[in-house]
């Protein structure tokens, strides 16, 4: 057995730092989300906007930590090899993330830059709002699903 390279995370598991660094991040994004969207609904649109950025900055810093650690420093599969659903399990689970992961990030990213576009500043509602409405909440439901299949990820590779 080929001994893990890269920094060991601080979660206790098998997973590198770079992994750990994401699924802490993916996660604190939920709690910000739901604050997002209780703003929005007691029309507090700047408070709204301010988090949905705190969400794009947050996921994207995670995911450079993530792209340089298992690019430079860490590989992954090694890490993942003792698990009991290795290779199957895992890699399935990986493949059904990646589908979430990379919707979500190019809905993401068009919901915030149409938003960035068509809303005035300070924001308020406007005729883009519906539209708007509608593709937010597809990319609400998107990174949810992203956080629980990555964590299934996670758990499959990592931990068991």
């Amino acid at each position: 057995m080929v001994p893990p390279s890269g920094f060991d995370g601080f979660l206790g598991t098998r997973a590198s730092l770079g992994m750990d660094v994401v699924l802490v991040g993916l996660l604190a994004t939920l709690p910000v989300l739901a604050l997002s969207i209780a703003a929005v609904r007691a029309r507090k649109y700047a408070v709204h906007k301010a988090l949905q950025l705190v969400i794009v900055a947050a996921l994207l810093a995670a995911i450079v930590v993530f792209e340089v650690d298992i690019r430079l420093f860490s590989d992954w599969k090694p890490r993942a090899a003792t698990s009991p659903f290795w290779p199957a399990g895992v890699l399935w689970s990986l493949a059904i993330h990646l589908v979430f992961a990379v919707s979500t990030l190019v809905l993401w990213t068009w919901v915030v830059w149409e938003a960035l576009r068509r809303f005035p500043s300070p924001p308020v509602p406007g005729s883009h709002g519906p539209r708007h409405r509608r593709m937010a909440r597809l990319a609400a439901l998107d990174l949810f699903a992203t956080a629980v299949t990555g964590v299934t990820f996670y758990w499959l590779a990592f931990v068991s």
